[in-house]
């Protein structure tokens, strides 16, 4: 078993290489002043099973397309089996027609992925669970909820005292899931979105007053969503406010809307490497070494995945 690394979270795939007792594998990947992208194995992997781990996040374009042509190395090198290790999926947002002569992107990217040589996929948090079934080779559904859970009963956040709150109706399995980890009750924001990135909340379906509301969604992008919930739930008399969420995504106005907003405490995963200028002391990241580790380790040793996930 081999691990590699893209340039999108070198930091995490050391944490991974590390965890598993390897170094990481040697590889040269070089931007051309034109845009292109140049991989090149320095070591062999001749009859190896090797893991990439390379989310595809923000630039997304150029971090997928490395992880293709990542792919293609390898298999163009003999891997005996390739895994894409995805802790972060982008375009899993487009994985179905809302409007008319739309594309369905996120599986266009699963074809890539696999046209371009990857036996297997091990992917984080998908948007949408069926996303899974966009591939037809193997995709492992990786979940932090585990980690996330932890967080807050480490913190004595569970019981009667919290409500978890979906901030939307597509989030409620999820909430209900952290519910259950949490013994609470949950929460639903009704809202609705005029156009892309903009959500206005219509209502909020629960009893959060006097409650310590925890919001959780797969990813956090522009914050417009988790700031306005977080408004609606304190205006409707809920004691404070966190917010979790796998993917730190953090596009456009989203720190200065976090910065300003009256969420208490932001917990995110390291799913996608934070740069210095979208830290704040508000923000919690935990990180996802171990798990994708130990995951990783099942697959190869063909182990239930199952398990990891599971309530103990």
């Amino acid at each position: 078993m081999k691990i590699f690394s893209g340039t999108s979270n070198v930091s995490l795939a050391k944490k991974i290489a590390s965890n598993l007792g390897l170094p990481l594998g040697n590889a040269k990947i070089v931007n051309f002043k034109d845009g292109e992208t140049y991989v090149r194995l320095v070591e062999t992997v001749r009859g190896d099973t090797v893991f990439v781990v390379q989310p595809t996040s923000n630039p997304v374009n150029e971090n997928l397309m490395e992880l293709l042509i990542f792919i293609d190395a390898l298999k163009r090198a003999s891997a005996k089996s390739i895994v894409a290790v995805i802790p972060y999926y982008g375009y899993a947002r487009q994985d179905r027609k809302s409007k008319p002569r739309e594309p369905i992107t996120s599986k266009l990217v699963a074809n890539l992925l696999t046209s371009a040589g990857a036996d297997r996929i091990m992917a984080m948090d998908l948007h949408a669970n069926q996303i899974q079934g966009f591939f037809d080779i193997p995709a492992d559904h990786i979940e932090a909820m585990p980690i996330l859970a932890k967080y807050f009963l480490d913190k004595g956040l569970s019981g009667d005292k919290v409500i978890v709150v979906s901030p939307d109706v597509g989030g409620v399995k999820r909430a209900r899931a952290l519910s259950e980890w949490l013994g609470s009750g949950i929460a639903i924001i009704d809202k609705r979105r005029p156009k892309p990135n903009v959500a206005e909340v219509m209502n909020v379906i629960g009893k959060v007053e006097g409650k310590i509301a925890i919001f959780i969604d797969d990813m956090i992008d522009t914050a417009g969503t988790i700031t306005s919930g977080v408004d609606a739930i304190l205006d409707r008399g809920a004691i404070e406010a966190y917010a979790c969420c796998t993917h730190p995504v953090f596009s456009g106005p989203a720190i200065e809307r976090l910065k300003e907003s009256r969420v208490k405490e932001i917990i995110v995963t390291n799913s996608i490497e934070l740069p210095d200028d979208k830290k704040l002391d508000k923000i919690k990241v935990l990180s996802v070494d171990l798990l994708l580790s130990e995951a990783i380790r099942r697959v190869y040793n063909n182990e239930s995945l199952s398990e990891l996930f599971e309530k103990n």
